[in-house]
């Protein structure tokens, strides 16, 4: 069932053009389908009653106590923005990062049956507890979603419409969600920009209220724009390099957060931070107009918190205004790539058994690379959000013959068509014998989409050797995709070389070595007991390797100083949150911890004794009735 659709005087249509809906439409739909197959790979039932189960005192408490910084710059947004929706049958809801509920607010006669389907705080609503839900969704999506009524996994929410963004914090890690539920007949198609907006304010007061005190650059094209929601907010450290930004400033410069993090202040807007703090101290509320490194004009405002300016070690200002440095003549096109390690080895040589960590479709991706590397096939990864398609790609390029040359990440989501035209031409230019990383095409207008699929159809270096290797990444089946009409055919034809697929973290059957490995990059990190192994082997990871790499630095952080890492030093509701365990032996659970063991001790028994804890009698009468 779709959205229904307000009624409109006659004479009136939608402003977007129509490939543009068709387009948001097809990805809705494969958004709510995706969803539902997680569920189901989970486990989850549709006609179970609804679980009302929620966190006891103590530990919302706790939880509330753990996220009381996201809480106070929350309270003031939702309270706004409940006032925008008063008497629509609606409340705000605020979660943490497991999607578990800590504050809500809403209309008292709607309050009472939410109630009955768990909206109060302490419920949990990721997708493994509710099912397809606005919020369980946005978590494993990372972006805003809208679930009506029977889009619902669960039957007993499709009374309900809700709208849900995640709330980010500067390096794009998730704070929590945002979210708007009601009545299913009280669907307002406005209410998801709402949230989104909100859900941007409270990012923004985020950083603006960042304890490092770094210093914020409010930016835009036009300066009219500064101080709106409009702005781009980026948060630059005392040594000049960018510490965080919000979403619209990655939006205005076009890039990821990752990239914008590997610039300085120099080399992101061309000004060194000397004469931008003098500018500050001189005009504080007076824009400057500063160039990226494509040459495009930006009006700033500088501000920052007193400890940063105060700090007696720093000059007075000197006692003649120093002018900022000039904007350049020429729009100047930045060479934003990432250069992978020098390698001594000759081109051809080496592999990729590192990452193989037992897993066979993760083996059989990596041998199907092996033999198409160096041979100008495209490749094409397919895998969820955080199963590593990024790392994949940086390894086929490590591994390459192009190894020499620079890893360009090419990103085609927020830009307009003459900024992607640049943006697309300069990334050309600089992977020539190197790889383009062509990533998550399906977040790109048509009409940018066109424009790569032209130009890769079309290119033909002076060289043959500096033609680009071409990898692309996909959170979705790029079939599907094509077919719903928001992945160009042209495009999907140009990157569909070699397709390899990294399976979700919950579909491996090498996690406990995995764990075991991600550990011991950990400094003295200590050894991971039967019992965590087998509760890793039990999550559904719906973050994938992002969420397990996230569980095991804090498990290491609370073990530190002791020789193995027990269930009491997860983070706190991690076994919570787990489905049941199925009925296993118990025989069988110790045979697999000595199998997982004596293969990450190479077969010593001495040494796996140790790790698990038994004598290594125990192990060899195990091995005896194996």
């Amino acid at each position: 069932m779709r959205p229904p659709t307000p009624a409109k005087p006659a004479g009136t249509r939608d402003p977007r053009p129509p490939a543009e809906v068709q387009r948001q439409q097809g990805r809705h739909r494969l958004q709510i389908e995706q969803s539902h197959e997680r569920c189901r790979a989970l486990g989850v039932s549709r006609i179970d009653a609804a679980d009302l189960a929620r966190l006891g005192r103590p530990d919302l408490n706790l939880a509330r106590e753990r996220n009381q910084r996201l809480f106070d710059h929350a309270a003031p947004v939702m309270a706004l923005l409940h006032e925008q929706i008063v008497d629509s049958q609606s409340m705000v809801v605020l979660t943490d990062a497991s999607g578990t509920v800590l504050h809500s607010v809403g209309d008292d006669d709607f309050l009472g049956r939410a109630r009955q389907v768990a909206l109060a705080p302490g419920a949990n609503w990721s997708e493994a507890a509710k099912g397809t839900n606005a919020v369980g969704t946005a978590l494993v999506e990372e972006q805003p979603v809208l679930v009506h009524a029977d889009e619902h996994f669960l039957h007993a929410n499709h009374f309900l419409t809700c709208s849900a963004a995640p709330i980010l914090d500067p390096r794009g890690n998730v704070l929590g969600v945002l979210d708007v539920s009601g009545d299913h007949g009280s669907y307002h198609p406005h209410t998801m920009a709402l949230v989104t907006m909100s859900a941007r304010m409270i990012e923004n007061r985020w950083l603006a209220d960042d304890p490092r005190h770094l210093l914020r650059l409010h930016f835009h094209r036009h300066a009219a724009a500064i101080g709106t929601l409009a702005e781009g907010l980026l948060g630059v450290g005392p040594d000049g390099r960018i510490a965080g930004a919000n979403r619209r400033a990655l939006e205005l410069l076009g890039l990821g957060g990752a990239a914008l993090r590997q610039h300085t202040l120099a080399s992101l807007f061309a000004v060194d931070l000397g004469p931008l703090v003098d500018h500050l101290r001189r005009s504080p509320i007076q824009p400057v107009t500063v160039h990226d490194p494509q040459g495009r004009p930006f009006q700033l405002v500088a501000r920052a918190a007193a400890p940063l300016w105060n700090d007696p070690a720093q000059p007075d200002p000197p006692a003649t205004p120093q002018p900022l440095p000039p904007r350049p003549a020429s729009p100047v096109t930045a060479r934003l790539v990432i250069h992978t390690a020098a390698h001594t080895s000759t081109p051809g040589t080496g592999s990729f058994a590192a990452p193989a960590t037992g897993d066979a479709r993760v083996a059989r991706a990596l041998q199907q690379l092996e033999r198409v590397i160096d041979r100008g096939i495209p490749v094409l990864i397919c895998g969820e959000t955080g199963t590593g398609k990024e790392w994949l790609a940086r390894a086929v390029h490590a591994r390459s013959d192009r190894r020499a040359g620079a890893f360009v990440v090419l990103h085609g989501a927020g830009l307009s068509p003459v900024d992607f035209e640049a943006r697309m031409t300069a990334a050309l230019r600089d992977a020539e014998g190197g790889t383009l990383f062509v990533d998550e095409p399906v977040d790109w207008p048509l009409a940018a989409q066109g424009r790569l699929a032209h130009a890769l159809q079309h290119l033909a270096p002076a060289d043959p050797a500096a033609r680009p290797a071409i990898v692309g990444a996909s959170r979705a089946d790029p079939r599907a995709l094509a077919d719903a009409g928001v992945l160009r055919e042209d495009l999907l034809q140009q990157l569909d070389g070699l397709r390899v697929r990294l399976p979700g973290l919950r579909e491996r059957s090498d996690i406990g070595t995995l764990a075991q490995a991600l550990v011991a990059r950990e400094a003295g990190a200590p050894a991971l007991s039967p019992e965590v192994l087998a509760l890793l082997a039990r999550h559904p990871w719906p973050g994938n390797l992002r969420q397990l790499h996230n569980v095991l630095r804090t498990a290491c952080a609370l073990a530190a100083g002791e020789a193995l890492i027990g269930i009491e030093h997860l983070p706190p509701g991690f076994a919570d949150t787990l489905p049941a365990p199925a009925v296993r032996p118990l025989d069988d659970l110790q045979d697999e911890a000595i199998r997982q063991a004596l293969a990450q001790c190479g077969g010593n028994i001495t040494q796996a004794s140790r790790r698990l804890g038994v004598s290594r009698n125990t192990i060899y009468r195990r091995l005896r009735q194996a």
